[in-house]
């Protein structure tokens, strides 16, 4: 097995040794153990390491999911949760930030390696599926295409997800026959998601298509793909971690 190498944040130092202990006889390099955010994120910039393990409550607060965010905004680093949390409101605000798993205190040494080795592959597939993603070419034109493509044989409708539609002559969208009022921009990223049916739509697509290059971040695509989710009557807009959206 490739030695991945491995970043454990963990403030009690007995559950820090014991991740480390479990983890190297494995075969895990563990290049750090840190008890602070400030002290991991200047070792994940020098080492880069191959997943970061992080305790949800780092000195008692919310530092672990503070981590997780800039690790998401400013690396591509799979990240992997500890916790012995219930809190409903906590494990809400950590799914944000899409992590690639959880390891739930006391950890299973063969649940944490299983946990770990799933992150990994999840996270290597995506990039895979990310290099194939930004390899198609998506512009107006192309969309329009493919949407035409899709259309019911004798009417301009486009199906998707369950009892949705697109009337491509109008430009409109319907959920169960009622239209869904939508704006310019919502209504730009779902025709893009129904577009690419299947396949996952890139941040970088998105930005390029709804924005047009115009100064749009990631946040701006998650800020908008939220708005667009609670206009919708049912969750089909599906996360690609790290990678962008798609729907089934």
């Amino acid at each position: 097995m490739e030695k991945h190498k491995i970043i454990i944040v963990e403030d009690d130092e007995i559950t820090a040794l014991n991740l480390k202990l479990s983890l190297q006889k494995h075969g895990y390099n563990i290049i750090a153990v840190c008890d602070n955010a400030p002290q991991a994120k200047e070792k994940i910039e020098e080492t880069k390491p191959d997943v970061i393990i992080i305790d949800i409550s780092l000195q008692e607060s919310n530092d672990g999911i503070e981590l997780a965010k800039t690790i998401r905004q400013h690396y591509s680093i799979p990240f992997i949760y500890l916790t012995s949390y219930s809190d409903d409101d906590i494990i809400a605000e950590a799914i944000k930030t899409e992590p690639y798993g959880y390891i739930v205190k006391p950890f299973d040494p063969s649940s944490l390696h299983a946990t770990i080795q799933m992150a990994i592959f999840k996270f290597e597939m995506e990039n895979k599926r990310y290099e194939e993603i930004n390899a198609s070419k998506i512009d107006e034109q192309n969309i329009e295409k493919l949407l035409y493509a899709k259309r019911e044989s004798d009417r301009p409708i486009v199906i998707f997800g369950d009892s949705y539609y697109i009337d491509i002559s109008k430009d409109e969208i319907f959920y169960n026959n009622e239209k869904i009022k939508l704006t310019k921009k919502e209504n730009a990223i779902l025709r893009l998601l129904v577009a690419k049916l299947g396949h996952v739509i890139s941040f970088s697509q998105a930005i390029d298509y709804v924005w047009k290059d115009n100064g749009a971040t990631e946040n701006s695509i998650r800020t908008l793909v939220w708005r667009l989710r609670s206009k919708l009557p049912t969750d089909i807009i599906k996360n690609a971690s790290g990678i962008g959206y798609y729907i089934e």
